[in-house]
């Protein structure tokens, strides 16, 4: 249902197509990931009742980055620890990505729009991102 890049037995990113369609609410990221992507979907007529998120102290020393490409063609690149490219993995219109870890690069194939999401709070670029 979903597209796994894994190297060396760990995840390093999720993908879903923009073909792929789930009649269900369906998480695909392991219950243990700091950063859950999957799908939301019920029929028409369902509600939720109102509801609101407990606020609770969870320790996260990962930042984990989604992708939903409104318009366009990228591309992730990844690479390994001694910068050798490792994959390459191309999003378009419709599209979404779970970055979840390891040195990569994004590269714009065409005039693109993306709904960037990242686990917060934001500190700066200087403290968040180690260019290689």
């Amino acid at each position: 249902m979903i597209e796994r890049f894994i190297h060396k037995k760990k995840v390093y990113a999720e993908v879903i197509r923009a073909n792929v369609k789930s009649e269900i609410t369906r998480f695909f990221s392991s219950p243990k990931s700091s950063f859950q992507f999957g799908f939301v979907a019920h029929k028409k007529g369902y509600s939720e009742a109102p509801h609101y998120h407990k606020k609770i102290l969870r320790k996260i020393n990962d930042l984990q980055q989604v992708l939903f490409v409104q318009k366009g063609k990228l591309e992730v690149v990844f690479y390994n620890k001694n910068k050798k490219l490792i994959k390459k993995i191309v999003i378009k219109k419709g599209d979404s990505i779970n970055i979840i870890q390891g040195i990569h690069a994004i590269k714009m194939l065409e005039n693109t729009q993306c709904v960037s999401v990242k686990q917060g709070p934001f500190i700066s670029d200087k403290m968040d991102k180690v260019n290689v």
